[in-house]
């Protein structure tokens, strides 16, 4: 985590003042199940909570040089804070259950943080979707001109790959909110399913099936998984803008602001500086799926290997794609549109978009398609080259005049038939 990237309420989620004061959330929880298990005496957790002990994070690193430990750190600073009460925390249970308990909240909480930024980017690409629903451009596969399209439409398939990547997260969401109060090798040896369960649930959180010592890591690779998967997608929408606005293109570019500088030394460049960021931040993102992977095989009940590599991912990938989608809300919200340099580049096409209506004409008018293609291939080729124009092409071609007489080449380049049914596409995306 870096401030450059690192939003303000995820650099206070991931801080040492947050990890502490969740440890201590979860062993007051812990305590109070034992409470009502009669483990441990009635009225300990609120006796230490009513003295509204603040945790000193420079103090627990001080104790861990000597420790080596940090739960044991943060433990004895604990007792120190709030004296002989203290001696009832962590009764039964193992660092783990405070750790991977602890990392389950905050991750839990990064996700709902990450679902309310995908629902603003959300709202501002459906905005810009519907306003562009009728708005022609050319469509391009392999990055050559293909068939028409809307711009609203090239959104819309962003919005919708969002809305996916949304839907994944809060599935991750659910099965990184489980957490484990059971001991030394996930056994209850001194403690059971019952406290484990009643202090799960006063933090919300649901019990791991088969903890061992620690949760199993499948669920934290799903997690920055789905983290990943939404990176990707903001990088496809960064990366078709920055096609958009380059120079030979034109047709739609980021906001360019009073008083920025798009050079150092060219003072009339305005290049896609947003975009380009948020594709080199979605590598950091992706970056953490395989050694998320990775983590998931510990030795038996647990090593601890996966936990330097945590330490770093988590904060790192969270923050950076939460950081990602503040940017592609303003993104999207800011993008200027050149309706007038998206109806040049069509032109350009020369209407070779019309060649499939032309070829399907031909077969439903009884000839082979093989044969057909053939036919509609050698116009449009001299079309390509400068050679007349496709339609005028087809129109003087004798083979093809056979078979579509009188007006029915003329009917068959229609861009509205094309585009008919994009605005029920771009509603459908939206809604989902």
């Amino acid at each position: 985590m870096i401030p450059r990237y690192t939003p303000h309420d995820f650099a206070e989620l991931w801080s040492p003042a947050r990890r502490y004061a969740t440890w201590l959330e979860v062993e007051l929880a812990a305590c109070d199940a034992m409470e009502e298990a009669e483990l441990v005496p009635r009225g300990t957790a609120a006796a230490i909570r009513a003295k509204k002990i603040t945790l000193d994070a420079a103090r627990i690193d001080e104790i861990e040089k000597t420790t080596k430990h940090d739960v044991i750190a943060f433990l004895t600073h604990v007792e120190e804070k709030a004296g002989i009460d203290a001696r009832w925390l962590h009764r039964g249970m193992t660092s783990s259950d405070v750790l991977d308990t602890s990392l389950a909240i905050v991750m839990r909480d990064a996700a709902d943080a990450l679902l309310a930024r995908c629902d603003k980017a959300l709202l501002a690409l459906a905005r810009r979707a519907r306003e562009h629903a009728k708005t022609p451009m050319i469509g391009r596969s392999h990055g050559i001109f293909a068939e028409p399209i809307t711009f609203g439409l090239a959104l819309a398939g962003h919005h919708a790959e969002i809305a996916r990547a949304k839907k994944r997260i809060e599935s991750a969401r659910k099965e990184i909110a489980v957490g484990k109060i059971a001991g030394a090798v996930g056994t209850y040896a001194h403690l059971s399913p019952e406290i484990e369960a009643r202090a799960l649930a006063s933090l919300g959180l649901e019990a791991e099936t088969v903890s061992t010592q620690v949760v199993a890591r499948d669920r934290h690779a799903a997690y920055f998984a789905a983290l990943a998967l939404c990176a990707a997608a903001i990088e496809r929408f960064a990366t078709n803008v920055r096609h958009w606005q380059r120079s030979e293109v034109g047709e739609a570019e980021e906001a360019f602001t009073v008083g920025q500088k798009g050079s150092s030394a060219m003072p009339h460049k305005r290049n896609p500086i947003l975009s380009e960021n948020l594709c080199g931040l979605a590598r950091i993102v992706r970056a953490a799926v395989i050694p998320a992977l990775e983590d998931v095989a510990l030795w038996h009940e647990r090593d601890i290997s996966h936990s330097s590599v945590e330490r770093m991912i988590a904060p790192d990938a969270t923050s950076t794609l939460a950081f990602m989608l503040d940017r592609t809300a303003s993104l999207a919200d800011g993008l200027v549109v050149y309706v007038e340099n998206l109806k040049r580049n069509l032109e350009r096409s020369g209407e070779l978009y019309f060649s499939e209506a032309v070829l399907l004409a031909l077969v439903e008018a009884g000839m082979a398609r093989q044969e057909a293609y053939v036919f509609v291939q050698r116009n449009a080729m001299r079309a390509w080259k400068g050679d007349g124009t496709f339609r005028g092409n087809l129109a003087a071609d004798a083979d093809v005049v056979a078979r579509l007489p009188g007006g029915k080449i003329e009917s068959l380049f229609d861009l509205d038939h094309a585009l008919a049914h994009v605005p029920g596409i771009v509603e459908r995306a939206l809604r989902s």
